[in-house]
Parts: C-alpha cells; sequence; structure tokens
C-alpha cells in the first residue's frame, strides 16, 4: 500500500504553500506501510519562530481553500514545532534547530519520498 493520491495532492499543495512562504528543506514521506493513521509526513523548516507561524499560516490558508481544515493543531504557541494533523497529511513545520535535534527524516528513512513538484526557486537578483 502507498500513499493515495488524494494525500500526495494535499500534499504538494502544503508544500507549494510553504515555498511561497521560503520554508527550507521540504520534503514528503510516504509512511502509509509504517502507519495506519496517515499516509505522508510533510516536513519544512524555518530559522526563526516568527517564519515557523507564517509558514504554518500559508499552508492552512492554501489547504482551506481546497475545503480542508486540520482535525488538530500543536505548538502554534511556542513557533518552534507546529504540527498540523489533516488526517491522510501530517505536516510538521519546525524551527531549523529542532529539525536538526529530532530529525524525523532519520527516524523513517526507510520510507519511500514523494516527489513534491516543487520548482527550484530562482536566486535573488544582486541590485545595483
Amino acid at each position: 500500500m502507498t500513499a493515495s493520491e488524494n494525500s500526495i495532492s494535499i500534499a504538494r499543495a502544503a508544500a507549494r504553500a510553504a515555498s511561497d512562504k521560503i520554508a527550507k528543506d521540504i520534503v514528503a514521506i510516504d509512511v502509509s506501510e509504517r502507519l495506519a493513521i496517515t499516509d505522508v509526513f510533510l516536513i519544512a523548516s524555518a530559522p526563526s519562530e516568527r517564519q515557523v507561524n507564517a509558514i504554518v499560516d500559508g499552508v492552512e490558508e492554501a489547504l482551506h481553500k481546497m475545503d480542508l481544515r486540520p482535525v488538530r493543531r500543536e505548538g502554534r504557541s511556542e513557533g518552534r514545532w507546529v504540527l498540523l494533523d489533516y488526517a491522510e497529511v501530517v505536516i510538521h513545520v519546525q524551527h531549523e534547530e529542532d529539525r536538526v535535534f529530532y530529525a524525523l527524516e532519520r527516524l523513517w528513512k526507510d520510507c519511500p519520498s514523494i516527489d513534491l513538484q516543487l520548482e527550484a526557486q530562482p536566486a535573488p537578483a544582486d541590485s545595483e
């Protein structure tokens, strides 16, 4: 069993929204073989608590437009590691330091990654 097309579609929409808010190192992991409760973990990070919360706001807004609301939300007040549970997809937005410390990718390294089809962000142009 692999992640459903619907789960992958939700993860890609959330990843685009996170990317639009300048999230770093966005990855999706297909955990459907290991967990019965969800299909995909989406992980993104940011260098500050303010940026973590901005990413979370962007993701929630984008998924709300798809008529999706999180079943549960954890960690919003601290802004270090926010978890948005959309049942099929669980989104982790972490401060860069917490991401290194908890290393979710290492914990789930045996699970396949999902191509998020994100375009590479262009480098900012030098102003003259």
